[in-house]
Order: C-alpha cells, then structure tokens, then sequence
C-alpha cells in the first residue's frame, strides 16, 4: 500500500484489474512471493514493478489471512505500506494491471476482495506512527517550511494542530534543523527545514 501527500490530501496509489471476476475493480498492488525470496525483497520487487519505485520507505504491516477473503482460494496476503514525499514520482503500473491513479484516502472507490479493510488498518498505523516517531520523513521533501511540516500532521492525524505549542515542542526536540536558506512568496520569506535523520526514529512525538 503506497501512499503520499498530494494537492495538499493524503493519497492512496491503487490499480485497477484487468483480469479475472475481478476485473473493473481497483485494488493495492500485489503479487507472488517467488520461491527462495524474502519477503520484504518480493514488497519491493512488486512495487517497483507496479509503480517504478526503486527508493521509498516501505515496512510490514500485518498478515491478512481471513478464509473468506478470497472467494476462489484461502489466500493468505502479507501487506506492506510505503511512503513517499512526490506522488509524482510514480511512473505507472506494469502491464498486468488496467490503470493506475491516487485517490484520497477518505474517499476510496470500492476495492476488490479486503483491500478496504487493509486500507484502514494501513491509515491507522500511520496516524499512530506519526505520534510516536519521524515517520513524517518519509512523506515530506528534503527541504520543507514548518507551516508544510505542520499541515502533514494536521491533515494526518485529522485534527486541528495546538500550532504554538506544536511548535514550540517539535523544535525543542531537535527533530527538524534550520537550514540558512530561505523561501520567498507573496508574504515574508518562510525559514527551511529538514529532519535531522533521515531514517525512522522512535520519539515522543505528540
């Protein structure tokens, strides 16, 4: 399960299948464990595959093994979320699928077999990450402004931001630094960020 910020919403990658009683319906991308690979190299080889991402933030999530999941077969489906800062880095999906697109996450078309229900649980892991690590690394550029930084959370976490405090607290945990740089717009030029580590870090967050 791929996901990003675009147009300021929180998006979901999906692709449409083109095979099968299933055909018409969109879906997370997936396929095959091949034998003697690894898990986390078969997530990746499929994503890329599926989107022609070679560098995102990918982990395990959970393993969905429910026997009336798949009406065919009990299929038995480890799932992974990915993350990354510019949807449009997604170059398309590989020819088993129909089409591919992003949709917003509180809007998602009916999915085929329980992909709804692995996109809830993919969402609620990433609104518990966010609260207790820097995952917000994965999804925002190398160099961002703090209204940017804030606005991830907000949209996120679906909830208005306490901004001073907010603030005052994620600065005071050396979690983001400075740069010299400034961003010029029609207001006053905006100070740049970037996260001091750009792997996951477990922190008190919120």
């Amino acid at each position: 399960m791929l996901f990003a910020i675009q147009d300021r919403r929180v998006k979901a990658y999906l692709v449409q299948l083109g095979k099968g009683p299933t055909r018409g319906r969109w879906a997370f991308p997936g396929g095959l464990v091949r034998r003697g690979e690894m898990l986390d190299d078969a997530a990746r080889r499929e994503l890329q595959a599926s989107t022609g991402l070679t560098d995102s933030y990918l982990e395990q999530l959970f393993t969905f093994g429910d026997p009336s999941r798949d009406p065919h077969a009990h299929v038995v489906s480890v799932a992974y979320m990915a993350l990354i800062p510019d949807a449009g880095a997604v170059a398309g999906p590989s020819r088993k699928y129909a089409a591919g697109g992003w949709f917003e996450v509180s809007a998602l078309p009916p999915l085929a077999y329980d992909h709804a229900l692995m996109a809830a649980y993919a969402f609620k892991r990433l609104k518990s990450k966010l609260e207790y690590s820097n995952i917000a690394f994965a999804l925002l550029p190398r160099v961002f402004t703090f209204a940017e930084f804030e606005e991830l959370y907000s949209r996120i976490l679906v909830r208005p931001i306490d901004r001073r405090n907010f603030r005052r607290r994620i600065l005071a945990m050396g979690l983001l630094r400075r740069l010299k740089e400034t961003r010029r717009g029609p207001h006053r030029p905006a100070a740049l960020y970037a996260f001091a580590r750009q792997s996951l870090q477990m922190i008190e967050m919120l």
